[in-house]
């Protein structure tokens, strides 16, 4: 009865805890309270926070209760997870800014009509000292350095300010206040998940299931999605720039990509990874893919304008339809755009590589290179061009 419902559920899930428990409460309550919760920690969202949301959209599309958590009050403690250093916290002002930002952003993915959107002020700010003495009495200093961060930080002497163990408690309080059945978040949250479950229990809640979702890899394909890393694609990037990166990530990833963050079934994936086995060009899937997120967060105009924006900027570099194939080897994976010119003999040196770069003068699938640390990875065809009279399509193995 539930084997549909949980293929759409576990769809690039990395863990579920646990799928016996999350059946059981399919059968008992039908409709479950879904939960999710967002620091707004800057005023704009990426492709990969928008992950959770994909997920969070596939258990409102099956009629459950979706909650959209912003934590204005746990945003002004910090989270520092997958850090090694505390993260400043945020003032009040600034939380409220982003959060505004937030909700309007969310809701070009959920049905705004069907989601409530909560914020973990609205109980924390009322908590007593004593409350909080309380709540914080219930974990031990050993079971809090369990956290990953926290016990490399303990070892490396490193400082741990008392503040931040209240942060996966007070996270863990917001599932017992909104009494969630099931809470979404990335795998670098599952301990704070797992505190919502005991705190949950210890209040005489049923424990909430977790589900936890990937980190999704930025357009450099090997670090997390992320504005400081300057690897990422904003949900309110212009039309042609959003499709220009999407159509510039590797063969390999774009299947991710697709994965995580496309709405097309997964019956019709498998068509698309058959068709491209048999010979199909994976930048037409791509292409497809690109148009799918552009109308997601603009309109279908707007993405067939991107498209078109695209294809004549990428016919004005006047790339042949016969050029010199090549293969690169990938020792680690990776291969640098800089290392790529030098063999494939588009220039005689990696300084001179370098060179072409900074003035302007490399593109790659017709998009200019501006970042000399740019890569291609495993399993990419790709053109690259210098200049304008210099091409050669290459694969990397």
């Amino acid at each position: 009865m539930f084997d549909e419902q949980l293929k759409i559920i576990k769809r690039g899930v990395e863990e579920l805890i646990s799928e016996e428990a999350l059946i059981e409460k399919l059968k008992n309550k039908g409709r479950l309270r879904i939960k999710a919760g967002f620091d707004p920690t800057a005023p704009d969202l990426h492709l990969g926070h928008t992950v959770l949301i994909n997920k969070l959209k596939h258990f409102q599309d099956q009629g459950h209760h979706i909650i959209f958590l912003i934590g204005d009050f746990t945003g002004m403690i910090g989270d520092p997870t997958g850090k090694n250093v505390t993260r400043p916290p945020l003032t009040k002002d600034e939380v409220a800014s982003n959060a505004e930002t937030y909700q309007k952003q969310v809701f070009k993915i959920l049905d705004p009509a069907l989601t409530e959107v909560a914020f973990n002020s609205t109980w924390m700010d009322a908590f007593t000292s004593s409350q909080m003495i309380r709540l914080a009495s219930s974990y031990t200093v050993a079971r809090m350095l369990e956290r990953d961060d926290f016990g490399k930080r303990y070892k490396n002497g490193q400082p741990i300010a008392i503040h931040e163990f209240l942060y996966p408690l007070v996270q863990g309080y917001d599932s017992v206040a909104l009494k969630a059945d099931l809470e979404l978040g990335g795998t670098d949250q599952k301990f704070n998940l797992l505190v919502g479950r005991e705190l949950q229990r210890d209040a005489g809640q049923d424990p909430q299931c977790i589900l936890t979702m990937p980190l999704l890899e930025g357009l450099d394909g090997v670090n997390k999605m992320s504005k400081s890393l300057n690897n990422y694609i904003g949900i309110e990037d212009a039309p042609p720039e959003m499709f220009g990166k999407l159509m510039s990530i590797s063969d390999q990833l774009m299947w991710r990509y697709i994965e995580l963050l496309s709405f097309e079934s997964l019956e019709t994936v498998e068509i698309w990874k058959r068709e491209v086995v048999e010979g199909r060009n994976p930048r037409d899937v791509k292409v497809r893919f690109a148009q799918e997120i552009v109308a997601r967060f603009h309109d279908a105009a707007a993405a067939a304008g991107a498209l078109s924006d695209f294809d004549s900027r990428f016919r004005q570099g006047g790339v042949p339809d016969e050029m010199e194939e090549i293969r690169l080897n990938a020792d680690n994976g990776v291969v640098s755009v800089v290392s790529a010119l030098k063999l494939s003999g588009l220039t005689s040196s990696s300084s001179e590589a370098i060179r072409a770069i900074q003035q302007g003068g490399v593109r790659l699938n017709g998009e200019k290179v501006s970042d000399r640390a740019a890569a291609l990875t495993r399993g990419d065809t790709a053109v690259l061009q210098l200049g304008k009279r210099k091409f050669v399509r290459i694969e990397v193995n």
